[in-house]
């Protein structure tokens, strides 16, 4: 049962086309993956597909309504039917996760002791019984994702949009963010539809996945048809001496990135200097294809990163894996 139906949208913000002609659909309880480098449309897709855009041509229907052409009340009652997952969070700083959480139902006139049922069953839902009186301040990055999906969750929405929810967040948190929002869509039945510029991201979580670039799609299908390279990689990058999984008194950490394009190296090391004061050595290199582009696979090695760190490495990269470490003499 088709849920999401876009025909042929097109947007533009003067001269420049930010999609053009975008055509697909998701079916109920799919979770479909939106992917492509940046400046590639898919933020204004994902602003379209929650009505906070409206295409200059095309149609979107949700469950057989048109979100291009309803009237802005109406569509202020469709957006009820659309849960939204944000990059960073957008939690009140003022209000308690329990209260965060039920800020849409209050803006919805549910009861108080509705709200408080829902409430308690959302924070079981996503890990955090225990923290319905605690501030925004007291929780760490993945926690505060997780107020931020029992939020977007509470009116029941039939559709959940993503936009980038892991990229702030460092590997290991990333992993339990995306487990929790495959189980909501496997034990739900929840429909997802997730911008992303992450690969393993896609692998993890999409059923089906669109590749957008320069305002089109350019390609479409299951993962590891679309993920699948064209061609075989070459040999693995090499490893640098004293590598190891475990870290050690100064030890520092060697990070692998897939790039768009070999000429970005340079810049993101200056970026990293210039911003966040972090030098890194870049160990290796090797380029591999894959079905739409040619992208470079980097080794370096930095000092232990932050989170804003790997934030900005997974805004600037394709993927962001943490390998292990080397001593920091070597």
């Amino acid at each position: 049962m088709t849920l999401l139906q876009v025909e042929h949208i097109s947007r533009s913000f003067g001269p420049h086309a930010a999609l053009q002609d975008i055509s697909f659909s998701v079916s109920k309880g799919e979770s479909v993956g939106i992917i492509g480098r940046s400046g590639a449309g898919k933020s204004t897709l994902l602003r379209c597909l929650n009505g906070l855009e409206r295409p200059d041509s095309g149609r979107i229907l949700l469950e057989g309504e048109d979100l291009a052409t309803l009237p802005e009340q109406r569509l202020v009652m469709l957006r009820r039917k659309i849960g939204l997952v944000f990059q960073h969070f957008n939690l009140l700083n003022s209000r308690t996760v329990a209260a965060n959480i039920a800020l849409p139902l209050e803006i919805a006139g549910i009861p108080k002791p509705q709200r408080t049922q829902r409430v308690a069953e959302l924070l079981d839902l996503v890990g955090l019984g225990g923290h319905a009186r605690h501030y925004p301040s007291r929780l760490s990055g993945g926690q505060k994702q997780r107020v931020g999906i029992a939020r977007a969750l509470a009116a029941n929405p039939t559709l959940l949009l993503c936009d980038e929810a892991t990229s702030a967040l460092d590997p290991e948190t990333t992993a339990s963010i995306l487990a929790l929002l495959a189980d909501i869509n496997r034990t739900l039945g929840l429909t997802i539809v997730f911008i992303t510029h992450e690969m393993d991201v896609v692998r993890q979580l999409a059923n089906r996945v669109l590749v957008l670039d320069k305002g089109r799609i350019i390609g479409r299908g299951r993962p590891e048809d679309v993920l699948a390279p064209s061609a075989p990689n070459t040999a693995d990058l090499p490893l640098p001496a004293g590598f190891s999984t475990v870290p050690g008194n100064s030890s520092q950490t060697v990070l692998k990135l897939a790039l768009a394009e070999q000429d970005i190296v340079s810049p993101l090391l200056e970026q990293l200097a210039k911003q966040h004061q972090v030098n890194a050595t870049v160990l290796a290199t090797q380029m591999r294809q894959n079905s739409t582009a040619a992208e470079v696979d980097v080794l370096v090695q930095m000092a232990d990163p932050s989170m804003d760190i790997i934030a900005f490495l997974k805004n600037a990269s394709q993927s962001v894996e943490v390998l292990g470490y080397v001593p920091a003499d070597s």
